[in-house]
């Protein structure tokens, strides 16, 4: 496969990612700036804090299809025997989805915290895996009340499950990976966590 064509689908995949959906549906339905009000963050917890629970589940969706829809087409290629892609390639093209939430191209480099992305990116990749994490996540969640600690908690639990399931694969190492990204991108809200001032509903 040319390395231009593959360095293209990154850059498209993270092109995609890039797409602040909590932002653009927001702005629609509410007129409102969603990185001026509540926690700023543009993920589907805060817009369900500033536009309702219908606006968050289409954003919550959205962003999991943008990192879904990527990986399928690799898949799709992969098993079209359409392509050559190396074993990691397609983790790269995971990855450069949820990058591009966390990092909009459209908002600064700025964006959400990436953990529906990352369910949908892996959503294929290990399917048991993520569902697993998504119940330790409302386990977590439920019991705790802090939807911040879940979310940390889903993160961890994806490595987990992964080497409980396949052991040491190429998977595995990216599940890492994206457990350090939410992690660091939860490291405000972690300090709120040991200082006991984090608010419940904050993500």
């Amino acid at each position: 496969m040319n390395t231009a064509f593959q360095i293209l689908l990154v850059l498209s995949a993270y092109f995609s990612g890039s797409i602040p959906f909590g932002y653009i549906f927001t702005r629609k339905f509410t007129g409102k700036n969603i990185r001026e009000l509540g926690s700023g963050n543009i993920g589907s917890t805060n817009v369900r804090r500033v536009a309702g629970a219908k606006v968050a589940l289409l954003t919550q969706l959205c962003d999991m299809f943008k990192g879904l829809f990527p990986v399928g087409i690799i898949i799709f290629l992969q098993h079209m025997k359409c392509s050559n892609f190396g074993d990691t390639y397609i983790y790269m093209i995971a990855l450069a989805t949820i990058f591009g939430h966390n990092f909009s191209l459209f908002l600064n480099f700025k964006g959400g915290k990436g953990v529906n992305t990352t369910l949908g990116a892996s959503f294929l990749l290990s399917p048991v895996a993520v569902l697993l994490s998504v119940a330790v996540y409302y386990i977590v969640k439920r019991k705790s009340k802090y939807v911040s600690l879940g979310s940390i908690c889903l993160s961890v639990a994806l490595p987990v499950c992964e080497l409980f399931i396949h052991k040491f694969t190429f998977r595995f190492y990216f599940f890492v990976v994206c457990a350090a990204l939410i992690v660091i991108m939860h490291l405000p809200n972690i300090v709120r966590l040991i200082n006991g001032t984090e608010n419940k509903s904050e993500n």
